[in-house]
């Protein structure tokens, strides 16, 4: 019981560490603003709190629903666009995880609305014996009561040690057959509403990678770069730029061997605006505990 304990805690921390960066980082999100720069920061603080970032921090604009990332030679700036900050932190892999909106437009504060609504209103009900089928149809329903849609292939997930996208899964849109959620469970509840259809679809664009199985490799600059990942980064996502040599032929032979499993970039399927907002919780026996929040 003192191990399970531990691991709480741990998961608390993090879920600190993450609020208080990440509500530093809002301000700093502004037009003229390099997306590297708050990227940089984000992560940046979040070690010199006591934590390690969980995936790199994510800053998706518009029509962008998740992966966006900027590289390290992006000179990107902020304009009059909706911005999703997603960023994680861990402590000894035990990670929180929460996104935000920032609506730079003034156009689309009804749509960032729908989504933190959706998650509140998800919130509100999670507890031990409850199915993700009853959260889903709370985030499907709010979504649409604003008249837009729920991201129906992007959902909300478990966290594990090491595993930021562990079972079970949370769709935003309502389905048949959901998982009963236990006491002790930590998850992740992450509404996407769109004035789109919906979808999302892949860009060519991929800046976030993940080790997925270490194996033998003839060429020694591939064994450096995975032996890299693998000890600084285990099973959880990183970016290129996080590496000390980021060929691309060498990561793209990681990734055709199997090695690494590339995060695309993913669009709205029609061109909507995309809106997100997420936190962490522990499931409770009457209700969870929420390890992230907006200060």
């Amino acid at each position: 019981m003192k191990e399970e304990d531990e691991i709480l805690d741990k998961y608390r921390e993090a879920g600190k560490i993450l609020s208080s960066v990440v509500n530093d980082a809002v301000k700093l999100i502004k037009p003229g603003e390099k997306l590297l720069s708050v990227a940089t920061f984000l992560e940046e603080e979040i070690e010199r709190k006591g934590a390690n970032p969980a995936f790199p921090c994510n800053l998706s604009l518009n029509d962008e629903a998740a992966h966006r990332t900027p590289s390290l030679e992006e000179e990107t700036v902020f304009n009059d666009e909706v911005v999703k900050l997603d960023a994680g932190a861990h402590i000894d892999g035990y990670i929180a995880d929460m996104a935000v909106t920032i609506d730079l437009s003034g156009k689309a504060e009804d749509l960032k609305k729908s989504a933190e609504n959706a998650l509140n209103e998800a919130i509100k009900i999670v507890r031990a014996g409850i199915t993700t089928k009853e959260i889903s149809r709370v985030i499907d329903e709010t979504i649409s009561s604003y008249g837009y849609k729920p991201v129906s292939d992007l959902t909300g997930h478990g966290l594990e040690q090491y595993n930021a996208h562990a079972d079970p899964s949370i769709p935003n849109k309502r389905i048949k057959d959901g998982v009963i959620l236990k006491s002790g469970q930590v998850i992740a509840i992450e509404p996407f509403a769109t004035d789109g259809i919906g979808k999302t679809k892949k860009s060519s664009s991929i800046e976030i990678y993940q080790l997925i199985r270490p194996k033998p490799v003839r060429l020694e600059s591939m064994r450096q770069i995975m032996n890299e990942i693998e000890k600084k980064y285990k099973t959880l996502p990183f970016a290129r730029r996080w590496l000390s040599s980021s060929s691309d032929p060498l990561i793209n032979r990681l990734v055709n061997e199997g090695i690494l499993h590339p995060f695309n970039l993913l669009k709205e399927k029609s061109g909507g605006l995309v809106a997100q907002a997420e936190h962490t919780m522990i499931v409770l026996e009457d209700g969870c505990e929420v390890t992230t929040r907006i200060l």
